[in-house]
């Protein structure tokens, strides 16, 4: 059962949600002989998703959501068994049989968020005058939906990310699409455009201002969703400042935001 705190909408778990994400959760250990019974399994989700939407310590938890070091725990667990992945393949399945996801035009482009506490997979960040930060390399669909997510530290060239995210994509364009991924300048290099072709897309790579004047032309720009998806994961602000040592925590929660902003796309909260 959901927790007896006053919580905005916004940051509670929806019965919708939880009837989706349920399926993927680990079998509760048996207590047959004893014991103290464990906390209930939608109570430290909603907890999770708190966490995820706030941004706040994990100590700064409020108590009716749970105590701090049982929802780590559970975090800890769900995030082993491959749990919040898992809700994001199938939301993209819901997505895809809706008819939802545009493969003929993808796009992939990086970002750069703050890590104060550093950790696995940080560096100086070059734009931040050299304090610590990670990286996220993004591909999208041609309406942002997030179909593959990679970090790595800050002053790692998007160059270097190509392989690695288009090797990380949870579904593949069905065969006999014309597949197209836009990327900016900075991708421009004759192995990045070997490669993608290599993945069966035809590159399309321009620069900032050729873009806007396509615009003013009336041609709709195709690049812009990866940006503004980096802008709606961003709203939760566990995510808009990685506050995670270890990098598989980060992607944890990074891969929990994403399937949370998909069911809302596919109409399932």
């Amino acid at each position: 059962m959901s927790c007896d705190c006053q919580l905005p909408r916004d940051f509670r778990l929806t019965d919708e949600l939880w009837e989706e994400i349920r399926p993927f959760l680990p079998p509760e250990p048996s207590h047959r002989r004893g014991g103290r019974p464990r906390t209930d399994a939608r109570r430290c989700l909603e907890a999770i998703l708190y966490l995820l939407r706030t941004g706040v310590p994990w100590k700064a938890l409020p108590r009716c959501l749970g105590a701090p070091s049982t929802v780590h725990d559970r975090f800890q667990e769900w995030r082993a068994a491959g749990v919040f992945e898992r809700a994001w393949r199938r939301s993209i399945q819901l997505l895809d049989r809706q008819g939802r996801i545009d493969w003929e035009w993808q796009a992939l482009d990086g970002s750069m968020n703050k890590a104060p506490l550093g950790g696995e997979a940080t560096g100086p960040n070059p734009t931040d005058r050299g304090k610590l930060g990670a990286k996220r390399s993004l591909l999208v669909d041609g309406h942002g939906f997030p179909l593959a997510i990679v970090t790595a530290p800050a002053n790692t060239h998007d160059l270097k990310l190509v392989a690695q995210t288009l090797d990380a994509r949870i579904r593949r364009p069905p065969r006999g699409v014309h597949a197209n991924l836009c990327m900016d300048r900075g991708y421009d290099a004759g192995w990045v455009h070997d490669l993608v072709r290599a993945c069966r897309f035809v590159p399309h790579i321009r620069s900032r201002g050729e873009e806007v004047r396509r615009r003013r032309w009336g041609e709709r720009p195709r690049r812009w969703p990866v940006e503004r998806t980096f802008g709606w994961l961003n709203r939760c602000r566990r995510l808009l400042v990685r506050w995670e040592r270890k990098v598989e925590n980060h992607l944890g929660f990074l891969h929990l935001g994403i399937a949370r902003l998909l069911f809302r796309s596919a109409r399932v909260l």
